[in-house]
């Protein structure tokens, strides 16, 4: 399965490097200094009409409006301040001398009085309004808070010039523990998906007293390169292809360059992607044409917006999508009682995290999702919520909900 993800992960590199042509790719790299810069001075002074890049910071929020007006349950959007840095660092956000501070988006749907916290974390390329299916159902049950990381979505993106793995989880889990010190919580359910389960695990092993209980949905990170050694890996290295995509991964050449590079056509490019995963490709529920002409738009503006949060990919994962710092390596230390939550179709591994459950001195339960991929909670996102339902049970038994049972069609692992 393993191999699968590489293969597919591969592909997707290939294939859009024969998109972008070499001019695309030049452009790329002016563009991010470009007048369309999101933030700067001079994507203020020209008209959208002209920018090179058709977005900004204020365009984003429009998007991520116009997709959660799908949902029916109200909701407080607002800019949480984070701060210039962690108290005590040395190094700010974005290793400057400047006291800017930064804000993390944040959306907080109505809830019922009393309801446990929910906190929904995004994964990598992606932010909070990827949720957009989930959040009526879930905020039947949860105080339900969903936000961009920092450097994603519609939050402030600082120049990213972390220069190691320790200083690249850093930027990720401080400024999340400043977040939550500024919203005052605790005692929470945090559920992350895919690299945002990275961020999640990482910051329940560094805070575990404010963590409830902890969802990771296809989770990114517990396995390295050495512990699945990958012949078809190491034979795809030796290829020029393999040289070219390693080389473009290790100088941090990123997915959201060529939208950047294909400036007034990037939305085309995005269009095509949500029409394939969501559509044609999708091992599950199909999008709306109203749903998928919202999500694509919204896609675009913050992929296209100014790289940040998205330069972590080096520094947290090898080619080929491997941890640097696996999980798995930290399975015993884990304090808080964890669910994993896997589409069944996902091209994450959860054996991984069987492997990693045999360490762990704490409860674990291992659910796969039918009819679901690595987006399992848009492909199939009512058996999702049951999943999530489940995941919780115990805390939800306060609502006087006993004696929960696996739901049909959901597998345990």
């Amino acid at each position: 399965m393993r191999r699968a993800a590489v293969a597919t992960t591969t592909r997707m590199a290939a294939e859009e490097m024969r998109r972008a042509s070499a001019s695309a790719a030049a452009a790329a790299a002016t563009a991010e200094a470009a007048p369309a810069q999101a933030g700067s001075r001079w994507a203020r002074v020209w008209p959208p009409a002209l920018r090179w890049i058709p977005t900004s910071t204020d365009r984003i929020i429009a998007a991520e409006k116009r997709l959660l007006s799908i949902v029916k349950t109200g909701y407080v959007q607002e800019q949480v301040n984070v701060g210039s840095a962690p108290p005590g660092s040395k190094v700010r956000w974005f290793r400057s001398a400047s006291d800017e501070p930064r804000f993390i988006n944040t959306v907080t749907f109505d809830s019922k009085e009393n309801a446990p916290t929910l906190v929904m974390v995004h994964g990598y390329g992606a932010s909070q309004g990827f949720f957009f299916r989930n959040f009526d159902a879930l905020a039947n049950r949860f105080k339900v808070i969903a936000i961009d990381q920092l450097g994603w979505g519609g939050s402030s993106r600082p120049d990213f010039t972390c220069k190691s793995t320790e200083e690249t989880e850093a930027w990720f889990i401080d400024s999340f523990e400043e977040w939550r010190k500024a919203k005052n919580l605790s005692n929470f359910i945090l559920l992350g998906h895919s690299f945002g389960g990275y961020v999640a695990a990482k910051y329940a092993l560094k805070h575990p007293e404010h963590v409830q209980h902890l969802v990771l949905v296809g989770p990114a990170g517990f396995s390295s390169e050495t512990e699945h050694s990958s012949e078809w890996l190491t034979k795809f290295r030796a290829t020029w292809k393999g040289m070219l995509i390693n080389h473009l991964w290790e100088s941090n050449f990123t997915p959201q360059r060529i939208v950047r590079g294909l400036g007034p056509w990037g939305p085309g490019l995005v269009q095509r992607y949500t029409s394939a995963r969501f559509g044609t490709s999708s091992t599950g529920e199909l999008l709306t044409d109203q749903e998928s002409a919202l999500l694509t738009d919204y896609i675009y503006h913050t992929l296209a917006a100014k790289a940040s949060g998205e330069l972590c990919m080096k520094y947290i994962f090898s080619f080929g999508a491997f941890a640097r710092k696996p999980l798995l390596q930290c399975a015993s230390e884990w304090k808080v009682p964890t669910t994993f939550i896997y589409g069944q179709q996902d091209w994450m591994n959860y054996q991984g995290a069987q492997q990693a459950r045999k360490d762990m001195k704490v409860p674990c339960e291992i659910i796969r999702v039918p009819q679901g991929g690595h987006f399992v909670f848009i492909d199939n996102p009512s058996g999702f919520h049951s999943a999530v339902l489940y995941a919780c049970r115990n805390i939800l038994s306060g609502d006087g909900e006993k004696g929960f049972t696996l739901p049909d069609g959901l597998i345990s692992a």
